[in-house]
């Protein structure tokens, strides 16, 4: 197929695939005209790295998962490098929520903190003149 249709059944860019071709993770044939020819291997190897991007892997950290689908794998993840990328990628996540959560705690409390002085100063001088929902849960 050439690379149109592969972009189009891929869901995929022109753009993208000569990327992709650029980076070893694909590779074309060339016709005797000169069109990029792919075969359903390529497509292959472009769902994967789609798929992976979709759920936050860098192009480069579908690597291995490429590289275990052209060594004859039926799956992308059945290779230890594959393995060793999803440790890796969930560890960063644990690590971003860790962070995540910290920030939530400081920004509740913060709130927490602001709705306390409101409701310990309400009268005081008419400083205050935004309305807030003291109701709110933090």
């Amino acid at each position: 197929m050439r690379i149109g249709e592969l972009a189009r059944r891929t869901g995929t860019t022109t753009r993208a695939l000569r990327f992709y071709e650029s980076q070893g993770l694909i590779g074309a044939r060339r016709s005797a005209n000169g069109y990029r020819e792919y075969g359903e291997e390529e497509y292959r190897l472009v769902r994967e790295i789609l798929a992976l991007q979709s759920v936050g892997f860098s192009l480069e950290d579908t690597r291995p998962f490429v590289d275990c689908l052209r060594s004859g794998h039926e799956t992308g993840d059945s290779c230890a490098d594959s393995i060793q990328v999803y440790r890796r990628k969930l560890a960063e996540m644990d690590a971003f929520l860790e962070r995540f959560e910290a920030m939530r705690g400081s920004l509740a409390a913060k709130l927490s903190e602001a709705l306390a002085r409101r409701a310990g100063g309400r009268g005081a001088a008419g400083l205050c003149t935004v309305e807030v929902n003291d109701t709110e849960e933090p």
